[in-house]
């Protein structure tokens, strides 16, 4: 187990990260546009499945949905690095370094899939895109998943999958959306803190208004046939690499905190 001094520096490490969260993406910058306007421009049926799918993650929320994972297949990759057997509740004990090669793995994996996944989406322009947006909200879901078994956590709770949403909320988010999730994840391992999170996502207003915006006029340049295919491939990968990133830093931090109060 890491010293006090370690994981002091692994936290300054997160802490850095939190704080090179203050610019925006360019694709972002220039994304910035009226919702009214956005919503003029989002033809019906990208609307349509964009709402589809938030209420499929308000499902997973409730129930876990379709998108629980099979433990088994994280404690086989810690298994390797390990050269033993391990359980998901072995998993928390390890060194933040071991913890840190699995979850960079599953980053670099999943974030190629998603390339692929949309260049195949992109051929097809407006056609195939309504397939596109429900799969990258599903491997979204399913990488920060792994990243919580990566840190010792059971995504199968409900407070774990509230956080997981918390943590898709905040890799699309703006400069003042980010710092806001921030400061309610400071102190989720607090009832108190958790709590309060649970109340704010009752409405889901936040989640819908956030996604909307972000996901829904980037895929706009996924409309056009062939050229799709570019768009597709790369906003794919952009999406699932900051989502798995994003995954890997908060819960990364939780359990540093954790251990520097034990």
């Amino acid at each position: 187990m890491e010293s006090k001094a370690e994981l002091t520096l692994l936290l300054q490490q997160v802490e850095a990260w939190e704080s090179e969260q203050k610019d925006l993406w360019f694709w972002e910058k220039i994304g910035r546009l009226p919702f009214v306007l956005l919503d003029k421009l989002t033809p019906r049926f990208l609307r349509e499945k964009m709402g589809q799918a938030l209420d499929e993650m308000m499902s997973y929320v409730d129930t876990g949905g379709q998108y629980l994972i099979q433990p088994d297949s994280i404690c086989k990759r810690f298994e390797k690095v390990t050269d033993r057997s391990l359980t998901t509740e072995e998993i928390a004990t390890l060194p933040i370094g071991t913890m840190d090669r699995v979850a960079g793995e599953l980053r670099t994996t999943r974030s190629n899939f998603a390339k692929w996944q949309g260049a195949t989406t992109g051929i097809g322009g407006i056609f195939t895109l309504a397939i596109d947006i429900p799969l990258l909200l599903g491997l979204s879901l399913k990488v920060l998943q792994e990243m919580a078994i990566s840190y010792g956590y059971d995504p199968s709770s409900r407070e774990e999958r509230l956080f997981i949403i918390k943590c898709l909320q905040f890799s699309s988010s703006d400069i003042v959306g980010k710092k806001a999730i921030l400061e309610e994840l400071a102190a989720y391992s607090e009832p108190a803190k958790r709590d309060q999170v649970i109340a704010q996502l009752q409405g889901w207003r936040e989640v819908v208004l956030t996604m909307t915006d972000n996901l829904g006029w980037k895929k706009l340049f996924q409309l056009i046939p062939i050229a799709g295919i570019l768009f597709g491939a790369f906003l794919n990968k952009k999406t699932i690499e900051d989502v798995a990133e994003t995954g890997m830093m908060l819960y990364k931090k939780r359990r540093i905190l954790e251990r520097l109060t034990t």
